[in-house]
């Protein structure tokens, strides 16, 4: 009986300890989490919105197609505009449509892009736009650069739905090599932080790209987070030079 009870609790004991070394590697305690929290200070801020006549413009292929882009009077009607804009008197009365008119059905891309990169303030979590899509099966695409300039694209999704959409891609987190992937800060260089928006690639579906297409874009944004940017040193020297 003696012997029974005691390789009940060394069982037990071994139990315990697996568990608690388990919780240990695995699984953050409350005042990790809370630290990592403390850490971050998520914002969701305004990046674009469609606003000046010949920012964005669009180009393809001139053996695929050709282009057009101008700005139209218009906002979707389910678009919740932040709170801290709300009383700046923001311009938002504007968004930017362009069309397509294929020469040929194939393997088609065309382009949306602005005149120079628009950066994006702290580390992005998100990016989101509101898109009219016209019910094709044609791909979105994100286009950017990181803090060292290097090009990457991001899949947002089809545009196979009627009317606006808010379209919302996530930015990876940094690798924790800080070069690998996409890097929005190195701990050499903390002049150097975030990511620049450079466009949008529109993969046509061949089955579908003929004929005249059209879409429209408006408020493009971003949820970013700004504790790094709150905590630089004002005397810090500038290495911009």
């Amino acid at each position: 009986m003696k012997q029974c009870v005691i390789a009940i609790l060394l069982v037990s004991l071994a139990a315990g300890g697996l568990f608690a070394q388990a919780q240990e590697i695995g699984e953050p305690n409350a005042a990790q989490l809370g630290i990592v929290e403390a850490q971050q200070k998520l914002k969701e801020v305004s990046v674009d919105k469609f606003e000046y006549e010949g920012f964005w413009l669009s180009t393809m292929s001139t053996d695929e197609g050709y282009t057009t882009s101008r700005l139209f009077e218009g906002t979707p009607s389910a678009k919740v505009p932040i709170p801290e804009e709300e009383n700046l008197n923001i311009p938002d009365k504007y968004v930017l449509g362009t069309r397509v008119d294929f020469l040929r059905r194939g393997i088609n891309s065309f382009f949306i892009y602005p005149q120079r990169p628009i950066p994006i303030e702290g580390i992005t979590k998100t990016v989101s736009v509101w898109v009219a899509g016209r019910n094709f099966n044609h791909e979105l695409n994100l286009l950017l650069e990181d803090a060292f300039g290097r090009y990457f694209e991001l899949y947002i999704g089809k545009l196979n739905f009627q009317g606006w959409k808010k379209m919302t891609v996530a930015i990876p987190p940094q690798a924790v090599d800080g070069v690998h992937g996409i890097v929005q800060r190195n701990y050499h260089y903390n002049s150097m932080m975030g990511i620049r928006i450079t466009g949008f690639r529109i993969d046509c579906d061949p089955m579908e790209a003929y004929g005249s297409y059209y879409i429209y874009f408006d408020d493009l944004r971003a949820v970013t987070d700004l504790f790094a940017e709150d905590i630089k040193d004002a005397d810090d020297m500038s290495d911009m030079w």
